[in-house]
């Protein structure tokens, strides 16, 4: 394990010790997510009683493996609370950009589902404004994509349609596109929220705003966890 991995597993480890027996638990997706499923998984295997919502299918069949029981949000639809990671984290309002695993939709599904959205991260996910290291990604409706992106671009997006492995464009869970949309350091998080949100053939974007509950970063000094400075409103 190189050392940001080991940063990733410190801050997942802080993060499952808040999980109670009971508790119903979102399940993030990507490399610092899948470390607090395994975390968990070790606890479940120690006598935790848990229920799972995995936002991918990918973390699905992870939580699976481990012998994490999951289910829905059909069958639970408030969480107590929400692990996942974020590719950026503001300073001060932990607002974030996720999505780079491709699972930006049903993530923000699960949040929004829960009463606390706890985000686990090393250090280098710090960022003073959103933008300044990753694009926000935009899941579009595959029909008609290219006219949706047009409209990205009129928002000052530089964009890019991501694709897969197989050069072929990247389908998300749900099955649909995204959209790489690079806008630089975001002056106004809030206001480009509310544009990429009026745009026709947009599903939803990997702006959470308002929504962390706080977050725990590990980095050389030690895991420290953080609040936003307004209340998270879910």
């Amino acid at each position: 394990m190189d050392a940001l991995d080991q940063l990733k597993q410190a801050a997942a480890d802080t993060a499952v010790q808040l999980v109670e027996s009971g508790m119903i638990v979102g399940l993030g997706t990507g490399s610092t997510a899948s470390f607090a499923i395994e975390a968990l998984g070790r606890r479940v295997q120690d006598g935790l009683r848990i229920i799972g919502i995995p936002t991918s299918e990918r973390t699905a069949r992870q939580a699976r493996g481990l012998g994490i029981p999951i289910s829905s949000l059909a069958e639970h639809a408030e969480l107590d609370l929400t692990i996942d990671g974020a590719d950026e984290i503001q300073r001060g309002t932990l607002d974030l950009i996720k999505g780079h695993g491709g699972a930006l939709l049903r993530e923000k599904v699960v949040a929004s589902a829960g009463r606390r959205l706890i985000i686990i991260a090393d250090e280098t996910k710090i960022v003073d404004q959103l933008g300044t290291r990753f694009a926000v990604p935009v899941e579009v409706v595959p029909f008609g994509w290219q006219a949706a992106e047009r409209k990205l671009q009129r928002l000052g997006a530089h964009t890019a349609l991501r694709n897969g492995p197989d050069d072929k464009p990247f389908v998300t869970d749900g099955g649909n596109f995204i959209v790489d949309c690079s806008f630089s350091p975001i002056e106004a998080p809030h206001a480009l929220d509310d544009q990429l949100n009026r745009v026709v053939g947009v599903v939803e974007h990997g702006l959470f705003l308002n929504m962390t509950s706080q977050a725990i970063i590990a980095g050389r000094d030690g895991v420290q966890v953080l609040r936003p400075a307004q209340p998270a409103v879910h």
